[in-house]
C-alpha cells in the first residue's frame, strides 16, 4: 500500500521540488527573547529622540518595566523626570494617565467614586466612575506632596493590582505600572512616603544633572521649534510575555544567596551585620529587597544578552534597590554618612558565596 504523499506548497510542487516540511514554531522563551532584544534597541532609539543622556536612569527604568515592577524617580526640578515617563508611555502601546499630587488630593480622586444616576422615570441607581488608577501606566507626579491618607490609596493597587472601593473589589488592567516622581530639595509642605509604601517600589532611581555637552544639546533641541515624535515598539501583551520570560531566567544558588546576604547585612538587628551598619542604620532592607535584587538581576542579564544572572548584576542593582529601604539614624547624620556611602561599604564588605562557580 502506497503511503499518502506529504502536503506540498503549490509553487514547490510545480517546480518538481521535494515536499514541504511542516514549519516548527519557536518555543515561547526563544520567541520572546528575540522580540525583547530586537525591540529593546528600537526602544532606546526612540527614547533618544527625546531624552538626552541619563543612560543609567533609562536602563534602570527599563529593567523595572520588563520586570513588571514599580519605580520611584527622585531628582531636582527640570531634569526631565516627567518627560522621560511620558515618552516611554508613548513608545509602549499602553494606556497612560497622570495624577498631579497636591495637598488637597483625596483618595477618591485616585481610585474613583460612586455617583447617583437618575433616569427620566425618576429611578435612581449608583454608578461607579473609574479613577485614573484604572490604566496601564500611572504617573504619580510629585507623590510626596499629598498627605499619607491619599498616598495610601496606591498601596493595594501596587501590591495586588486591585482596589477596593465602597466594599467592592475591582481589578486593574494588566500590565499595571506606577511610575512616581519626587523632588528631594523642597521639603516644606511635603509628606515623606512611609516605609511600607517605599518598599513597594522596586527601584528608587536617582536622576542627576547632565554634562555640559548634554545640557547644550538639550538647550538647542528645545529652543529650535522642532518636535520629536516617537513610534510604538511593544504592546501590553508583549510586556506581559517579557514579565514571564524574566522569571524563567536561571540563577545559580550562590548568586541568589549573595542577594540574601546583602539584604541581611543591611539590618542592624542581624547578628552578622557589620559594625558600621549597627552604628549608622536604624532599619535595614526587608525580604522584598532580596526578591527585587534577584528579579532585577535576571532582567539585566537578558538585556545584556546573557541567559543567566550573575553576582555583577546583583551588585549593579544594589543602589536602586537598597537606597529607599535603608534608614539611617542620627549618628549617621552627625558623621555625614549617606545611604549611598553605606551601600558602597556593604558591597565592599559582603563576600560572594563560593561554590565552585565564578
Amino acid at each position: 500500500m502506497q503511503a499518502n504523499p506529504q502536503p506540498r506548497n503549490p509553487e514547490t510542487a510545480a517546480a518538481g521540488g521535494p515536499p514541504d516540511l511542516p514549519v516548527q514554531e519557536k518555543p515561547f522563551e526563544e520567541e520572546a527573547r528575540d522580540k525583547l532584544m530586537t525591540g529593546r534597541e528600537k526602544m532606546l532609539e526612540q527614547i533618544r529622540r527625546v531624552i538626552v543622556g541619563q543612560d543609567d536612569v533609562i536602563e534602570e527604568l527599563l529593567i523595572v518595566l520588563f520586570s513588571g515592577g514599580h519605580c520611584l524617580i527622585t531628582g531636582a526640578p527640570g531634569l526631565a523626570k516627567t518627560l522621560l515617563i511620558r515618552t516611554i508611555a508613548q513608545i509602549l502601546d499602553l494606556e497612560f494617565k497622570r495624577i498631579q499630587f497636591t495637598p488637597d488630593l483625596m483618595p477618591s480622586d485616585i481610585t474613583g467614586t460612586e455617583i447617583i444616576d437618575e433616569d427620566r422615570s425618576g429611578h435612581r441607581e449608583l454608578r461607579f466612575i473609574n479613577g485614573p488608577i484604572f490604566t496601564n501606566i500611572l504617573l504619580a507626579d510629585e507623590i510626596n506632596r499629598t498627605p499619607p491618607k491619599t498616598q495610601a490609596a496606591l498601596l493595594e493597587a501596587m501590591e495586588e493590582r486591585q482596589v477596593t472601593v465602597a466594599g467592592e473589589l475591582r481589578l486593574l488592567a494588566k500590565p499595571f505600572y506606577v511610575l512616581a516622581t519626587q523632588n528631594p530639595i523642597e521639603l516644606e509642605g511635603t509628606y515623606p512616603l512611609p516605609e511600607a509604601q517605599l518598599d513597594r517600589f522596586m527601584f528608587n532611581v536617582r536622576i542627576d544633572y547632565l554634562s555640559q555637552d548634554e545640557e547644550l544639546e538639550v538647550a538647542e533641541r528645545t529652543t529650535s521649534g522642532v518636535e520629536s515624535k516617537v513610534e510604538q515598539c511593544f504592546t501590553g501583551e508583549d510586556m506581559l510575555d517579557f514579565n514571564r520570560l524574566v522569571r524563567m531566567v536561571p540563577i545559580a544558588e550562590p548568586v541568589a544567596r549573595y542577594a540574601v546576604l546583602l539584604a541581611q547585612a543591611s539590618r542592624p538587628s542581624n547578628e552578622t551585620a557589620p559594625d558600621f551598619v549597627k552604628d549608622w542604620v536604624s532599619w535595614g532592607a526587608g525580604t522584598r529587597a532580596t526578591q527585587n535584587l534577584i528579579l532585577g538581576a535576571k532582567t539585566r542579564a537578558l538585556l545584556k544578552g546573557r541567559y543567566h544572572a550573575t553576582v555583577e548584576d546583583i551588585k549593579a542593582l544594589a543602589p536602586p534597590v537598597l537606597r529607599h529601604r535603608i534608614l539611617t539614624n542620627f549618628r549617621a547624620e552627625a558623621d555625614h554618612v549617606s545611604v549611598e556611602d553605606i551601600i558602597e561599604k556593604l558591597l565592599e564588605t559582603v563576600q560572594e558565596v563560593r561554590s565552585g562557580l565564578s
